[in-house]
């Protein structure tokens, strides 16, 4: 009778951020995962078709949790708003910095990158939306846009939130009390 191993799914993951970080992508693979979890690869592919795919896994999971934090956020103004995207952006590629950093792993998902950033940058413009005008306005969603491509762009490479801040408030028409005018922008 197969042994039965509660959350084995969430173990599987668990394994795999961990000798991620500790060892490299190349280094990780479904045997050493499903060695180090007790179980035969075989299962391992039960529940990820791949090594990638597991990757995949729990990296959106990550960020989808992040994203449910930042639309809870709604009706914050603007600057807070950002803020809490640009801190869930840091937050998430310092947790996976061994992923984003690893030169092996950018080849293999270098197919699926502009796809994926993509669907980042529409997250994030959603959560942006507000502070640019009517959602049927195409120059308010060109907004939007903008200020998610700008957010993801530099706060990835580092750049602070207040000198990022600095240039989006210029941009951004915020609806909150004690935002600034359109008139004034």
């Amino acid at each position: 009778m197969p042994k039965v191993i509660e959350n084995l799914r969430d173990q599987l993951l668990a394994e795999a951020q961990r000798q991620i970080s500790e060892r490299g992508y190349a280094s990780t693979t479904i045997r050493s995962i499903a060695r180090a979890c007790g179980v035969a690869a075989g299962t391992v592919y039960n529940y990820f078709p791949s090594k990638e795919v597991l990757i995949a896994t729990f990296m959106a999971e990550d960020w989808n949790e992040r994203l449910l934090e930042l639309r809870a956020l709604q009706g914050r103004d603007a600057k807070e708003t950002t803020q809490a995207i640009c801190e869930a952006l840091r937050g998430f590629t310092e947790k996976h910095k061994a992923l984003f950093s690893d030169t092996e792993a950018e080849k293999t998902f270098a197919a699926v990158f502009p796809t994926r950033h993509r669907q980042l940058r529409a997250q994030i413009a959603e959560l942006m939306a507000p502070f640019f005008g009517p959602a049927d306005d195409a120059e308010a969603e060109f907004g939007a846009q903008f200020a998610a491509e700008s957010i993801l762009t530099w706060m990835t490479e580092g750049v602070s939130f207040d000198h990022l801040w600095s240039i989006l408030s210029k941009l951004v028409q915020t609806k909150a009390q004690g935002g600034i005018p359109n008139e004034q922008l």
